[in-house]
């Protein structure tokens, strides 16, 4: 009995030893399974988050890449057709579907001035009834000084356009003053050369054989909504002199004159301006002998309106 009683104590303590030295081996080995996980992860996310920013760089560089290299339509050429298309010519004949009949009066000059003789005033006007491809065209201009006319006449005449921009006009002017009166034949050109320039060039024919000529050229620059500046040239030409009416041959006289306006309305712009007239050859030597200057310059004021 006592010797099966001692037996186990043995074998307990070589159960005992044996886990006692296993458990820190376990331990050991579990700690550095562990370790070891946790260092594989902490090097391994390094280089998988640069991947992944890689790639997520890749994708953000090619985008842009795949829209500029995306295909654009092209813009065509511009051909003659679409040109015309844009532009195309004014026929004249396509002005005649507006036969309505019209009509406007226009006093381009109603001024004044102070001369050394007195008080001077001016006109020139101009009106048309028709329609816009046949008028019947009334022009008329004078002076007077003093109390005196010195200069009157009036213009009748039939237009014909011809193009979008000129008219042909023919008819008869009849001078009222200076000296006695007489008629003429008139036939001339009118309307808007390039640049805007407003022309207007007459051929005249008197009774006994006298041939003169009026060629008058204005501009109108608009320098606000409502101020307008108006430039005008005016030349009068004799083919022979005439001395009863003291008119010599060659360039006769050379008007030109500025005038600033204001449009209060469209229709009523009060004005002032400058003016300087002179006369040349023959016609300087009939002015110094009636004891005038062959030149003249004033300062005007007036209006100009129209219906």
């Amino acid at each position: 009995m006592k010797t099966f009683s001692r037996a186990p104590l043995p074998l307990a303590g070589a159960l005992a030893f044996a886990l006692g030295v296993a458990a820190p081996a376990f331990a050991q080995h579990h700690d550095h399974a562990q370790h070891t996980t946790d260092d594989a992860t902490t090097q391994a996310s390094p280089t998988q988050d640069e991947h992944a920013q890689h790639d997520h760089g890749a994708m953000s560089h090619a985008a842009p890449a795949a829209i500029a290299t995306s295909p654009r339509e092209p813009i065509p050429a511009i051909t003659a057709d679409d040109l015309a298309a844009a532009f195309p010519a004014i026929d004249h004949h396509a002005m005649q579907h507006a036969p309505a009949f019209n009509h406007k009066v226009t006093f381009n000059r109603l001024e004044a001035w102070d001369a050394d003789e007195g008080t001077g005033q001016a006109w020139e006007g101009i009106a048309w009834f028709g329609t816009d491809t046949d008028r019947l065209w009334l022009r008329s201009e004078g002076e007077r000084i003093g109390g005196h006319t010195e200069s009157a006449d009036l213009e009748v005449l039939y237009g014909r356009s011809v193009s979008p921009w000129w008219d042909v006009v023919a008819g008869v002017r009849h001078d009222f003053k200076p000296g006695d009166a007489r008629t003429w034949a008139a036939v001339g050109v009118q309307g808007m050369a390039p640049y805007r320039f407003e022309v207007a060039a007459t051929a005249y024919i008197g009774e006994d054989g006298q041939v003169a000529a009026n060629v008058e050229a204005e501009y109108t620059l608009r320098i606000t909504n409502r101020l307008v500046l108006q430039p005008l040239v005016e030349v009068d030409i004799a083919a022979k002199d005439d001395p009863d009416y003291g008119i010599g041959r060659g360039v006769s006289g050379i008007e030109a004159g500025v005038r600033l306006r204001y449009e209060i309305r469209r229709r009523f712009a009060p004005y002032v301006g400058v003016v300087h007239e002179r006369v040349f050859g023959d016609t300087a030597d009939h002015r110094r002998a009636d004891g005038e200057s062959p030149r003249d310059t004033r300062f005007v004021a007036g209006v100009r309106l129209w219906f």
